[in-house]
């Protein structure tokens, strides 16, 4: 790949204020992050984050990681309703994230690329929806494609605690103590080639492996995992002594009750 250019320069008189008093509430909560593959994070450049999602607050965590290693800001895509939300609209503007219009998709994704090209990294869930089982579901190939047409490092990454701080259809946990995991694994090179054909499925599954095996890892390493009071908690995948539906039950399962 040639020389990655810098990130474009404008005005970021929301995103870093946002980003000191998430860091305050995880403060004031006890909530520890643990982030982990910094170095893999590149220092400059376009880049693609590809993102596990368990739990809605991933997009915050995701974001720290090339903030805390190189002070880099990561423009998340999320759904176009968010960005009409009375409160949560202004901040996801001010923040120059990327909404996604699913009927018209074609615009965020020029957007995306745009960004890419003047040095920037997206961040994007290519599993589209949270993972109820807390095993990575199949891939939508948008992130290969993106980072194939930017010729841009794809960084897959996975996240583990936030399913029990604010996940789908489960109670939200906000007890002191809790640990967020984040963990960048090595940057994946995808060329125009490997998203053609039969060799985008041959792609797909090889992101699918790479984030379902650092998401075993940090499941595996988590205070939750490995703390004896928690065996059949709502929050672990059924594989970890969890009570999460398996994912051939994920789709089918009944909503817990909101605490």
């Amino acid at each position: 790949m040639s020389t990655p250019p810098p990130a474009r320069r404008r005005p970021e008189r929301v995103y870093p204020p946002v980003i000191a008093l998430a860091k305050t509430s995880f403060r004031v909560l006890g909530i520890r992050t643990r982030l982990e593959g910094l170095e893999n994070v590149p220092a400059v450049g376009g880049g693609v984050i590809a993102s596990t999602h368990v739990g809605y607050t991933d997009f915050v965590f995701a974001g720290l990681a090339p903030w805390e290693a190189h002070r880099r800001l990561t423009r998340f895509m999320a759904k176009e309703s968010v960005f009409r939300h009375r409160l949560a609209g202004p901040l996801m503007r001010g923040m120059h994230h990327i909404p996604v219009d699913r009927a018209a998709g074609s615009g965020s994704l020029r957007a995306a690329l745009r960004a890419l090209s003047e040095g920037e990294l997206v961040g994007l869930f290519p599993e589209a929806t949270t993972s109820r089982s807390f095993v990575v579901k199949p891939l939508k190939s948008g992130a290969l494609r993106m980072a194939a047409s930017a010729r841009v490092p794809l960084l897959p990454t996975a996240v583990w605690g936030t399913q029990r701080l604010y996940g789908k259809g489960t109670p939200r946990d906000l007890s002191r103590g809790q640990t967020v995991t984040v963990r960048v694994g090595e940057p994946m090179e995808v060329t125009s080639a490997d998203v053609r054909g039969d060799r985008l499925e041959v792609t797909t599954t090889e992101l699918r492996r790479r984030l379902q095996d650092l998401l075993d890892e940090v499941q595996a390493e988590h205070p939750d995992t490995t703390d004896p009071r928690y065996r059949g908690a709502w929050w672990l995948p059924r594989h970890l002594g969890g009570s999460a539906p398996t994912p051939e039950e994920a789709d089918g399962a009944p909503r817990l009750p909101r605490a």
